[in-house]
């Protein structure tokens, strides 16, 4: 019984579970972050594009 009480007062692996979350926390923001900005270079550079097409096309 004392082998339960002693590992259930046991808070060792807190500290990585906690460095675990802190880590996969980072990473969710990261991926977010990084997929608003590809959206919004994907869409700048299809305007760049069709003006390019559009200043290229003869009789325009």
């Amino acid at each position: 019984m004392q082998f339960f009480k002693n590992l259930l007062a046991d808070e060792s692996g807190a500290t990585a579970i906690e460095y675990g979350l802190i880590a996969a926390l980072i990473a969710v923001a990261c991926i977010t972050t990084l997929t608003a900005v590809g959206a919004e270079l994907n869409n700048t550079f299809t305007t760049v594009k069709d003006k390019l097409v559009t200043a290229n096309t003869p009789g325009a």
